[in-house]
């Protein structure tokens, strides 16, 4: 059984998507929190897996528990369910730990893959937030401060990446074979230092200057 502990605010909100999870068989909710401090609190004397953290927590936000539960040792996944992020909390989260981001709005199905991906190893972003910042992975320059060279090929298959393209999709939309683009991922990760494709997307995502990558404005 994964192990969950809920984190937002509203009332309504908060019971509905326990009694939803608590209804998977593999899932088991131990704790529902309204604020940060009764989570931090909770942290203590539970085994958790993931943390599904809402954004706006009040007098908190879910940067600032992110930053504190790993302060304490929480070593768990941490998965932000939220009515939206901007760009730059979107990276600051990321940076701090948190796997993936959800927004409210989606279908149930869907919070409940990105809780099995993250637990993988994966890691999950909204296809909105992923396809705001596919948009700034096209503003890569060909040599950025860094000194990575990235091509034109190399940039394309980057940003298909950013939108959570497969393998096999990329090759598609690319019209390429399935072979050249795990040939093209092979030179991104050399050129990047990393071996897999979540790795990928957060090494960008925590060196958004580094890599050329301009924030997003959005909701929040």
């Amino acid at each position: 059984m994964t192990r969950l502990l809920l984190i937002d605010d509203h009332i309504l909100f908060r019971e509905s998507l326990s009694r939803l999870l608590s209804a998977e068989h593999d899932l088991e909710v131990v704790g529902a929190c309204s604020s940060a401090a009764e989570a931090l609190s909770l942290l203590v004397d539970e085994s958790v897996d993931v943390v599904l953290l809402d954004f706006d927590l009040g007098e908190w936000q879910g940067l600032d528990f992110i930053q504190a539960a790993r302060s304490k040792g929480f070593s768990g996944k941490i998965l932000m369910v939220t009515a939206g992020m901007n760009g730059t909390d979107t990276l600051l989260a990321l940076k701090r730990g948190a796997s993936g981001i959800v927004l409210k709005h989606n279908p149930p199905a869907e919070l409940i893959q990105a809780i099995h991906r993250i637990l993988e190893g994966g890691t999950w972003l909204d296809p909105s937030i992923a396809q705001s910042l596919a948009v700034a992975a096209t503003k890569f320059e060909t040599n950025s401060p860094s000194g990575h060279i990235l091509n034109a090929r190399e940039r394309e298959v980057l940003k298909d990446v950013f939108e959570g393209l497969s393998n096999k999709e990329i090759a598609t939309h690319l019209q390429i074979s399935e072979g050249y683009v795990k040939a093209v991922l092979q030179q991104l990760f050399g050129k990047t230092g990393v071996r897999t494709r979540s790795q990928l997307v957060r090494i960008v995502l925590e060196n958004p200057t580094e890599y050329g990558m301009m924030s997003e404005a959005g909701p929040r």
